[in-house]
């Protein structure tokens, strides 16, 4: 197992060089030229232009250019906001965990809502329940959390006025406001997740209930929930691994729109004024952070799965 870490890692270095340039590549697509904007735009002196783009190094080569950036980088150094004027590695700690609370609490949504369900309906196919449980996640995949949030918005904070529509409060300073301010957001990002969570287990266990061990156990007299618990979900899990996996990549690098709606300070919120006002730093930090989340959840992924499935370790 530990040579099957080890592997892993050392695999991860290229693919982190490959994700570096493409980030830094950014800068290269978006048209203007920084130091013009950052000098006061058209009206600047050429001079003052000069000595930015200088102090920058974009009158150097690219690939020198991605060696500065690198450096900075690798010492934790993203850069200074166009805009704010703060610096970008800072601006993303304080904004972090509000989108990681949010991320974690759609996931403990999506896994408490769609393990049941898949179990329920993976246990019983074909049954009344299980296409219920099918016509109800088919619907859960449909509906765009945005949507689900204006819903729950409309009917939990107009009509009923039970839970806030904006805002966002520390934990630190008041733990129950704050899982108040997130109660809808965790429902609409969680609300998908916790479909497709459903419908992969159900097909997995369906599937792994087959089986001729299963059939061997149920004949020795095991009862069905010992079963399902102590042979057949541990060996459907992989499949299911993975949508949770992705899943809570997606969410802690995907809730630009859940954040906008909500007013959530977040990286989400924080990458679309970036976008909106060309302020490239923290675009490039933003996707570096977001890029690294994946590499690192994808990588968690694969050690699960050679924890559960002992033939991929050999790989």
């Amino acid at each position: 197992m530990i040579g099957y870490v080890i592997r892993r890692i050392v695999a991860l270095v290229p693919l982190l060089l490959i994700v570096s340039f493409v980030v830094f590549g950014l800068s290269l697509l978006i048209p203007g030229d920084p130091a013009q904007t950052l000098a006061g735009g058209q009206n600047a002196k050429p001079e003052t232009v000069a000595k930015i783009r200088e102090d920058l190094h974009l009158d150097e080569p690219v690939f020198r250019q991605y060696g500065h950036w690198l450096g900075g980088v690798v010492r934790g150094d993203l850069g200074t906001s166009f805009l704010r004027n703060r610096t970008v590695a800072e601006e993303i700690r304080l904004r972090f965990p509000v989108t990681f609370s949010l991320a974690l609490g759609a996931l403990v949504f999506t896994i408490l809502v769609g393990v049941p369900l898949g179990v329920i309906a993976g246990t019983r196919p074909g049954h009344l329940v299980d296409r219920i449980v099918t016509f109800g996640t088919s619907a859960g995949l449909a509906a765009p959390d945005f949507w689900v949030a204006m819903i729950l918005i409309g009917i939990l904070a107009v009509q009923r006025q039970l839970l806030p529509s904006q805002g966002y409060v520390p934990f630190a300073d008041n733990p129950l406001d704050w899982a108040t301010h997130l109660y809808m957001p965790w429902i609409a990002l969680g609300i998908p997740g916790a479909a497709g969570l459903a419908r992969q287990l159900r097909g997995a266990l369906a599937d792994t209930l087959e089986q001729d061990y299963v059939r061997t156990a149920r004949a020795k007299g095991m009862r069905s929930h010992s079963v399902v618990l102590k042979h057949t979900l541990k060996n459907a899990a992989l499949v299911p691994i993975t949508v949770i996996g992705l899943q809570f990549a997606y969410l802690l690098g995907g809730t630009v729109i859940i954040e906008r709606i909500f007013s959530l300070p977040g990286m989400g919120q924080y990458f679309f004024d970036a976008l909106a006002n060309k302020d490239l730093p923290v675009i490039q930090g933003v996707v570096l952070v977001s890029a690294l989340i994946f590499v690192v959840v994808n990588l968690a992924v694969d050690l699960m799965y050679a924890y559960l499935n002992p033939k991929v370790r050999l790989q």
